[in-house]
């Protein structure tokens, strides 16, 4: 039997181009799909997602999914695992991609680009009107954001500041039960900051805080927790105590608790020198934050050691506990 130059012969050649036309020929199942179901499916993709780079690449799949990808229902459903951006990765496709989260009316989007805008990009009303819009919506961390910027006046002078105005928006994420809120309306109770003293209710507060804290505490060491059917592991809860005058518990060997994504582009925005901050101007001491001053002594010191700031009671509570206490040095023992 002859071979043609590639050694395949002709019956062969002729076998393999008859299977090629009848696989052409099959209806493509995908393709069949209805546009709602593949939105559907992308939408459920969208909210649980783990990064920015596992959606994205998804919609690389195929021209479908780059399309329905872009969805109202699918952006609206983006999760603040996809939204989490880098600092360094900042770019203007990254700010397009927010803005039409935004357009969509995701509420996660609305309070990431509102303090991007705000304290990165130092444009004061867009970001606030960003994170009213989802306050709006009952979302707890944008209100606690709001109360922080009224309490410290941010982004104007020192008569900006609006104490009731602070301290109602802060009761509302308390009621959210975002757990910085409880903490901060504690202390206002405490101290009878823009609203009348009552410790009774600030120390219930506090109380409050710190339950939330270790339930949420307890449940991710219980993840961590390997599912062994004949060797049962309990928690040690001897590492937990409560310290006195803190306002907020005190767990020994406990991780830094992960903030916010958008606190955490903060940070490195400022630390990288993304982001050009005022003469003088400093960051929240509390690791977790990010948020940067907006004017000259704008955040509130430690009263003892007086090295380190805060733009919130609740910022300096957490620091306490996971650092400060350690390294705080008394003014009067400076020079022994």
């Amino acid at each position: 039997m002859e071979e043609n130059s590639r050694g395949i012969s002709p019956r062969r050649s002729k076998r393999r181009t008859v299977h090629k036309i009848a696989a052409a020929n099959e209806p493509n199942l995908f393709d069949e799909l209805p546009d709602d179901l593949v939105v559907s499916v992308l939408c459920k993709l969208s909210s649980s997602a783990a990064s920015s780079s596992d959606f994205i690449n998804a919609l690389l799949t195929c021209k479908r999914f780059k399309r329905l990808g872009f969805h109202q229902l699918v952006l609206s459903n983006v999760g603040s695992k996809v939204l989490a951006v880098k600092a360094k990765n900042w770019s203007d496709s990254v700010h397009r991609f927010l803005i039409h989260c935004v357009n969509a009316g995701n509420v996660e989007a609305c309070y990431t680009l509102g303090m991007i805008r705000f304290y990165s990009l130092q444009n004061r009303v867009s970001g606030m009107s960003l994170m009213a819009k989802a306050a709006v919506k009952s979302y707890a961390p944008a209100l606690y954001s709001l109360a922080v910027i009224q309490f410290n006046g941010s982004g104007g002078s020192r008569t900006d500041k609006d104490l009731q105005a602070g301290v109602a928006l802060c009761a509302r994420a308390a009621f959210l039960g975002h757990v910085d809120a409880l903490r901060e309306l504690g202390h206002c109770f405490q101290d009878g900051y823009g609203i009348h003293q009552n410790i009774t209710a600030g120390r219930r507060l506090l109380m409050q805080a710190n339950t939330r804290e270790l339930a949420s505490l307890l449940k991710s060491l219980v993840k961590q927790q390997p599912n062994h059917h004949h060797h049962h592991r309990g928690l040690n809860y001897e590492q937990f105590n409560c310290i006195s005058g803190s306002g907020c518990l005190s767990m020994s060997n406990e991780p830094a608790s992960e903030g916010h994504p958008v606190n955490v582009f903060l940070k490195e925005w400022f630390e990288l020198g993304l982001g050009e901050m005022g003469e003088g101007l400093r960051l929240c001491s509390h690791k977790g934050c990010g948020r940067p001053e907006t004017r000259a002594h704008e955040f509130r010191r430690c009263s003892a050691c007086g090295t380190v700031h805060y733009c919130s009671r609740g910022c300096q509570a957490l620091d306490w506990k996971l650092r400060h206490k350690l390294e705080c040095v008394p003014f009067e023992r400076w020079l022994e």
